[in-house]
C-alpha cells in the first residue's frame, strides 16, 4: 500500500485520464491533455492536465493558466472534493485506485463550489487549510523579531506552501506563510493576512510583496482578545505582538495598514482606545483621522509613540524592560493597574 504522497501520486498518474473523467467530469480531452477550468472542477479551459508522460513533464501534473497554480493529481482530488486534511486526502486516492484505506471509510465529502479568487470564503479556506503555529517556522520568525510571549489565541496560522504570484504575467510560486485571520466585530472572518517567510525563518521571504491581504478589509482588523471598554489598535501584526509581550490581557487589533487603521470601525462599548502609531508621515495621518472618529463617538483616545520606526522595532532595539517602562508613562493609570502590573506579576 502506498505510505506517502509521492508514490500515490505516481500511481493516479499512471491513471491519469481516469481521475480527470471522475474527478474533472466537467472538462474534455484534447489531444495530450485534459482541459478545464480549474481543479475544483469548473468548467472552462484555462487548466491542463498532462494524460501521458512528455518532455515538458510527467503525466498527472497540471498547470492553470488563469492563475498561474499547477501541481498533481493529489491536488485535483483535495480541491475537487473540498478535502482539508491530507490524511482524507489520501484515503480517497486509495478508493479510487481500489487500494486498502488507512482507517475504516468516512462519509463521503460534500462536494464545495469554488471559492472566487480573493473573496472572503476564498479567506476562509485558506485558514483552515492552515495549522497551528506552535513548533513552525512562524514561531521562529516571530522569535527573531523579538517576540517570545506569543498570546495569539489561535488568530495565527502557519501554511508550509502558500501560493504567491508576483503579478498576472508571472509563474505562481510557493512559500512558508503565516496566515493571520481578519474578523468583524461580532467575530466573523471576513479576510485573510499572509506573510510570506524566508524558509530559514530568519525574515520575510525575499520576494517582492511578502505581505498581502484578501477578503473584506475595510474597517476589519486581525484582533488579538475580545475587546469591550478598552482596546489598542495599530498597523503591523508584529506592532501589536510587541506590545502584547508586555501587555497580553489587553485586547489589542492589527488594522493591517495606515488606511485601514483610519478607517476601523469601534466598538459600541469603547471607552479608551489606544492607538500605536507608526514614526512615518501615514501613521501620523492615520492617527489623526482614528482619533477624531473615536473623539467625536465620545470615547477617549491615547497615541503611543515608538522611539524608532515601530514598536516592533523598539523592542528589538532596546529590549522588553524599556518597552514596558515605555508604555507605563503612557498608559491611563488606572489600565497600568488593570493590565500592565497584573501581568508583571504573573510573568515575575
Amino acid at each position: 500500500m502506498p505510505r506517502d504522497a509521492s508514490e500515490l501520486a505516481h500511481r493516479l498518474a499512471r491513471e491519469a485520464e481516469a481521475v480527470c473523467r471522475h474527478y474533472l467530469s466537467n472538462g474534455r480531452r484534447e489531444g495530450r491533455y485534459w482541459l478545464v477550468g480549474d481543479a475544483r472542477n469548473t468548467p472552462g479551459r484555462s487548466m491542463f492536465v498532462r494524460l501521458k508522460e512528455l518532455p515538458k513533464g510527467p503525466a498527472g501534473k497540471w498547470t492553470d493558466a488563469a492563475t498561474g497554480e499547477h501541481g498533481d493529481l493529489l491536488d485535483i482530488i483535495r480541491e475537487s472534493r473540498g478535502l482539508l486534511d491530507f490524511h482524507d486526502v489520501a484515503d480517497e486516492a486509495r478508493r479510487f485506485l481500489s487500494l486498502p484505506r488507512s482507517d475504516p471509510e468516512p462519509a463521503p465529502p460534500t462536494a464545495r463550489l469554488p471559492a472566487q479568487t480573493g473573496s472572503p470564503e476564498a479567506a476562509r479556506r485558506l485558514f483552515a487549510m492552515s495549522q497551528p503555529i506552535a513548533r513552525t517556522l512562524v514561531e521562529t520568525y516571530l522569535r527573531n523579531r523579538g517576540i517570545a510571549a506569543l498570546h495569539e489565541d489561535g488568530v495565527l496560522r502557519f501554511h508550509p506552501r502558500c501560493y504567491y504570484r508576483p503579478d498576472e504575467s508571472a509563474p505562481t510560486e510557493t512559500w512558508p506563510a503565516m496566515i493571520a485571520r481578519v474578523t468583524d466585530l461580532d467575530g466573523r472572518m471576513t479576510g485573510a493576512h499572509r506573510t510570506w517567510l524566508d524558509p530559514s525563518g530568519r525574515g520575510k521571504a525575499p520576494i517582492d510583496t511578502p505581505r498581502r491581504a484578501m477578503g473584506d478589509l475595510l474597517g476589519n482588523a486581525v484582533r488579538f482578545g475580545v475587546a469591550n471598554d478598552v482596546l489598542a489598535a495599530g498597523e503591523g501584526i508584529e506592532t501589536l505582538l510587541s506590545l502584547r509581550c508586555v501587555l497580553p490581557t489587553l485586547p489589542m487589533a492589527a488594522a493591517l495598514s495606515a488606511n485601514h487603521l483610519a478607517a476601523m470601525l469601534l466598538p459600541r462599548t469603547l471607552h479608551r482606545l489606544y492607538i500605536a502609531r507608526d514614526d512615518d508621515a501615514a501613521g501620523d495621518a492615520a492617527v489623526t483621522a482614528l482619533t477624531e472618529r473615536a473623539e467625536a463617538a465620545g470615547i477617549e483616545t491615547i497615541a503611543w509613540s515608538p522611539r524608532l520606526g515601530d514598536f516592533n522595532e523598539d523592542l528589538r532595539t532596546f529590549g522588553i524592560d524599556e518597552l514596558r517602562a515605555a508604555l507605563r508613562t503612557q498608559l491611563a493609570p488606572q489600565d497600568v493597574i488593570r493590565f500592565m502590573l497584573w501581568a508583571t506579576a504573573e510573568t515575575g
